[in-house]
């Protein structure tokens, strides 16, 4: 599920069906502009048997994560995002950067600029902090067992 206002989101999924065409694995685009289109949007995922869902976060989808989440649980989807709101909002599993790092990263910059660096001589950073986040809650809705090797890698499960 993305929004395709979002121009990266296009090379991204590109990106994704190319990759899981290799796997052997079918990627259905769920594209979703306004809460209005998620009904819609799960629907069109029920029609074409999905078995799983990648939310693309952005304003939209993040503003409506909890309506995401408990829409995924209706239709029995398993559902990942990349920020630890969508799995504390009802999601499955979280796994992604962590925000607030990044977020503390850039009062780095920021005070570098402000000391008189040129913002094009400093350097890219990549994320360092990332999180696994998993929802007990709604695995046990789903009927899913989370393996407990996997559990004990996660920074935070929601019983």
């Amino acid at each position: 599920m993305w929004n395709p206002a979002v121009p990266a989101y296009r090379d991204y999924v590109d990106i994704l069906t190319t990759n899981a065409r290799q796997l052997s694995v079918t990627v259905q685009s769920l594209e979703v502009q306004s809460a209005t289109a998620f009904e819609r949007a799960f629907d069109t995922g029920r029609q074409q048997r999905s078995e799983g869902m990648i939310v693309l976060i952005d304003t939209v989808t993040f503003i409506h994560r909890k309506e995401i989440a408990d829409l995924a649980k209706k239709h029995r989807l398993p559902s990942v995002a990349y920020v630890r709101e969508f799995a504390e909002a009802g999601g499955l599993i979280a796994y992604g950067a962590d925000l607030a790092d990044l977020f503390r990263r850039t009062a780095y910059y920021v005070d570098r600029i402000i000391k008189g660096a040129k913002p094009a001589g400093l350097p890219i950073e990549q994320p360092t902090k990332f999180l696994l986040v998993i929802n007990q809650q709604t695995a046990k809705s789903l009927g899913l067992a989370i393996p407990s090797s996997l559990l004990v890698q996660a920074h935070q499960v929601i019983e």
